[in-house]
């Protein structure tokens, strides 16, 4: 991810990896908010949880892993 500013504007957004593969929008805001948000989920749905900026989208475990 390029960017790296906390208030930076980012959607959070679960892919469901079943059949169709829906994405659901968590959260939409400061990249801060969205991190804090995502680190409470469980982890079976942070597997499956995408942090997207206007020009990238990265998975949350791979941001966040050391």
């Amino acid at each position: 991810m390029r960017t790296i500013s906390s208030e930076v504007a980012v959607r959070l957004y679960y892919l469901d990896d079943g059949e169709g593969g829906t994405a659901s929008t968590l959260f939409y805001g400061p990249l801060g908010e969205a991190l804090a948000i995502a680190a409470a989920e469980p982890d079976d749905v942070q597997a499956g949880l995408f942090l997207q900026t206007s020009n990238d989208v990265v998975a949350y475990l791979d941001l966040v892993e050391d």
